[in-house]
């Protein structure tokens, strides 16, 4: 039986490109970025998080047997990176949310409760 904690995933998907951004536009991108993990950070909300790479494999039938290199998924659809906060409930890790800059390059974050499980 699992339980509800309060801490929650955000899942990064799609955003700025990096390979169609020149150096000064990728260090704004990421300035950005830092500023506001820094600004959940300070109210003690920034629990960890970090970028994944591009490569991975997939595995996948019966027992894992099949593996294939991947994800092989759009741009969009990618995810290329986490954090896990903590919030008082899903309302208010939603609205912490709305403050990401991967809204400003029509990403998008999705916001999931962390769910536990006693004794783990």
């Amino acid at each position: 039986m699992s339980q509800q904690s309060n801490d929650f995933l955000y899942l990064f998907r799609g955003g700025a490109d990096p390979k169609q951004m020149s150096p000064e536009q990728m260090q704004q991108n990421m300035n950005k970025w830092f500023a506001w993990m820094g600004e959940l950070r300070s109210q003690g909300k920034l629990k960890a998080g970090q970028p994944l790479g591009d490569e991975g494999k997939v595995l996948s039938g019966r027992k894992g047997q099949t593996v294939t290199d991947g994800p092989f998924v759009e741009g969009k659809e990618e995810v290329g990176g986490y954090l896990i906060v903590s919030a008082q409930d899903l309302s208010e890790a939603a609205g912490m949310a709305k403050g990401c800059p991967i809204f400003e390059n029509n990403g998008t974050v999705e916001v999931r409760p962390i769910e536990r499980i006693p004794g783990m």
